[in-house]
C-alpha cells in the first residue's frame, strides 16, 4: 500500500510539473509564432546545469546566467564543451535560423536548446526560457519539452524616454532597458536634448554642460495652470561619454540598439542659452527653459549662420563617434518659423540660398546634417515635419501624428516608424480618475493600445505596407520626474505594444492577453519592485467621452 502511495503521488507531481510548464507557455508574451509540446523527456534544471554558447554569443551567456541567478537563486556554470552527463543549456548559433532575430527554443531530455543567428535571436530565446521558469528561489526545476519557433512581425520596435524635462540615473537608464529586453523590443530612442536641458557630454562646446544642462527652476502643476508658479530650486546634469559607453554595452549585450535624439533646429533653447550667437537674436541672454510647450511661445530656434553649422558639423561627429547605432535621430519637430520671418540675417540667408520660405529653410538644416552624418556611415531618422520639405528616400520618418501622416511618408516611399500620439503617447493619461497622477493631457488606455495596427489599411490595400518599419511607444517627461512615475505610466503599456510590434495579427486576441498580462506580466512587474497602473480593468477606450 505504502508502495502504491508512492507511485501515486509520484505520477501526481509529475503531471503537476508538466501542467505548470505548459500554461507556462501558453503565457508567453509578446505570444510566440507557435509552440508545441513535444513527446519528449522534460529537462531538470538543478545548480548542476552547465551553459554553453558558441563564440558570437559568449557575453549572452553571462546575462542568461545573471537572470537565473536573480530569477532561481543559483548560477549555472559556463563552459567550454557540452558535459557528458548532466543537463545543460546551449546557445547556438545556426544559418538555419533564417530570419532576423528569429530563435527557436527546444527542451529535450538533457538539453535547453536556442539557436539564432544573431544576438537578439538568442536574447528573444532567453527571454521566452526565463518565462517558462518559476519567479523563485528553486534548486530544481522542470521545465516541460516543447519547441518555440519564433520571430517578430516588425523589424523595428522601440520605445522612447525623454530625459531632458526630467533626468534619470543611469541605473535607472538600465532598467529600461532590460524591460525592454524582456518584453522583445530591440530599439531604445534616448531624447538628450530639448529646451528645458542637454544631457550629453559635448567636449568641443563645453558650455553645453555648464550652462545648457541645467536650468534655474522647474514649473511646479500644470501648463495651463494660472497663475504659473515655479519652484526656484536648480534642476539638471548629463551623461558622460564613459556612462553612454556603460549604457550602450549594457543594451548591446541585451540585443537592444540604442538612437540618440539631438533635437534641431526647434527645441534648441537650451543650446542658445549657452551660445546666443547660434540665436536669431546673438544680443538677447538667454535661459536655459523652465517651463513646457514652447512652440511659437519663446524663441527656441537656430539660426541659419556658419557658426551654426559649424557647431552642428562638429556635435554630431561627436554624437555619431559615440553611438554605434546606423542611425541618429535629429528631431526637426515643432520648428516654429515665426523667429526666422522676424529675423533680416536668416531672411538675407533665404534669399543667398534661394529658399522661397521658412520651411524650405527647415529642409535646408535637415540636409546639413544628414550629409554631416553620411560621412560617418550614418541614416537620420527625424520626426515626420521634416517632410514639409523635399527630401531623399534615405531619411527614415518616425510619425507622431496619425494614420494620414505616416501614409503621405509611405506613399513618397520613405520608410516610417509609427509613433503616433493616440495612443502611443504613454505621457497621456491611462484613465479618467481626476485623482490620477497628473499627465500632459488625452487618454490612451492599455485596451486602445494593444487594438492599434501600425500599418495603416490605405497602405495595405496598396500595397505599400512594407514602407512601414514598426511602431514606437514615447515617454515624454514633462509630468513624470522620477523612476517609479516612468514604470507607472508604461505598465502595462508597453506591454501591450510588444505584442502588437511581435505577434501576427491573426493571433492577437485582447481576452487572451489579459490573462497572461495576470499570470505573466504583472508577477514580473512585482518581481522588479516596479511600479504599474493597476485599474487597466475598468478604464477602456470606451471610457473616453
Amino acid at each position: 500500500m505504502k508502495k502504491l502511495s508512492c507511485f501515486v503521488l509520484s505520477v501526481f507531481f509529475t503531471f503537476l510539473a508538466f501542467s505548470t510548464q505548459a500554461q507556462a507557455i501558453n503565457n508567453i508574451i509578446p505570444k510566440p509564432v507557435s509552440f508545441t509540446t513535444t513527446k519528449n523527456k522534460a529537462v531538470t534544471i538543478t545548480p548542476q546545469t552547465v551553459i554553453v554558447a558558441d563564440a558570437p554569443f559568449k557575453d549572452q551567456a553571462v546575462y542568461l546566467q545573471e537572470q537565473v541567478q536573480k530569477q532561481l537563486g543559483f548560477a549555472p556554470k559556463i563552459v567550454p564543451h557540452i558535459p557528458k552527463v548532466g543537463t545543460y543549456i546551449t546557445l547556438a548559433a545556426s544559418k538555419a535560423v533564417n530570419k532576423p532575430e528569429m530563435y527557436v527554443l527546444e527542451t529535450a531530455d538533457r538539453q535547453i536548446s536556442i539557436a539564432a543567428q544573431d544576438v537578439p535571436g538568442v536574447v528573444h530565446g532567453i527571454q521566452t526560457l526565463l518565462q517558462l521558469l518559476p519567479l523563485q528561489k528553486s534548486k530544481t526545476v522542470t521545465v516541460s519539452a516543447v519547441k518555440v519557433t519564433d520571430y517578430p512581425r516588425f523589424a523595428y520596435r522601440g520605445m522612447h524616454l525623454d530625459v531632458s524635462r526630467h533626468i534619470f540615473p543611469v541605473e535607472f537608464i538600465k532598467k529600461y532597458i532590460d524591460y525592454l529586453a524582456f518584453h522583445k523590443f530591440n530599439t531604445f530612442h534616448w531624447h538628450l536634448t530639448d529646451d528645458q536641458g542637454w544631457r550629453l557630454q559635448i567636449d568641443s562646446y563645453p558650455k553645453l554642460n555648464q550652462i545648457s544642462s541645467y536650468r534655474n527652476s522647474t514649473l511646479i502643476g500644470h501648463f495651463k495652470d494660472t497663475p504659473a508658479r515655479y519652484d526656484s530650486i536648480r534642476y539638471g546634469g548629463f551623461y558622460t561619454k564613459d556612462q553612454v559607453r556603460d549604457i550602450v554595452k549594457y543594451a548591446q549585450v541585451r540585443g537592444i540598439n540604442v538612437i540618440p535624439e539631438i533635437d534641431i533646429p526647434g527645441h534648441s533653447r537650451a543650446v542658445i542659452a549657452a551660445y546666443p550667437e547660434f540665436s536669431t537674436r546673438p544680443d538677447t541672454t538667454w535661459q536655459v527653459a523652465n517651463t513646457w510647450g514652447m512652440y511659437n511661445r519663446q524663441n527656441n530656434v537656430l539660426a541659419p549662420n556658419p557658426a551654426t553649422f559649424k557647431f552642428l558639423e562638429t556635435v554630431f561627429g561627436e554624437v555619431a563617434d559615440l553611438f554605434p547605432s546606423q542611425y541618429i535621430h535629429i528631431g526637426g519637430d515643432e520648428t516654429s518659423k515665426k523667429w526666422w520671418k522676424e529675423d533680416p540675417k536668416t531672411q538675407a540667408f533665404m534669399k543667398a540660398n534661394n529658399l522661397k520660405d521658412e520651411k524650405e529653410l527647415q529642409t535646408y538644416f535637415v540636409k546639413q546634417v544628414a550629409g554631416y552624418l553620411a560621412k560617418k556611415n550614418k541614416r537620420i531618422i527625424g520626426w515626420h515635419e521634416i517632410l514639409e520639405g523635399k527630401l531623399d528616400t534615405t531619411a527614415i520618418i518616425m510619425n507622431w501624428g496619425g494614420a494620414k501622416e505616416g501614409i503621405a511618408a509611405a506613399k513618397l516611399k520613405h520608410h516610417v516608424i509609427m509613433s503616433p500620439g493616440k495612443p502611443l503617447y504613454f505621457d497621456a493619461y491611462q484613465s479618467k480618475d481626476p485623482k490620477d497622477s497628473l499627465a500632459i493631457h488625452g487618454y490612451n488606455p492599455v485596451d486602445a493600445v494593444y487594438a492599434f495596427n501600425p500599418v495603416p489599411e490605405e497602405l495595405e490595400k496598396q500595397n505599400l505596407g512594407q514602407y512601414i518599419m514598426g511602431a514606437q511607444g514615447n515617454v515624454w517627461t514633462e509630468y513624470i520626474g522620477y523612476p517609479s512615475k516612468v514604470e507607472y505610466m508604461v505598465f502595462p503599456r508597453m506591454t501591450a505594444l510588444s505584442e502588437v510590434l511581435w505577434t501576427d495579427p491573426k493571433q492577437k486576441n485582447y481576452e487572451d492577453f489579459k490573462k497572461r498580462l495576470k499570470s505573466n506580466a504583472i508577477p514580473r512587474y512585482n518581481f522588479w519592485n516596479s511600479a504599474y497602473f493597476k485599474n487597466y480593468e475598468q478604464w477602456t477606450i470606451d471610457k473616453e467621452k
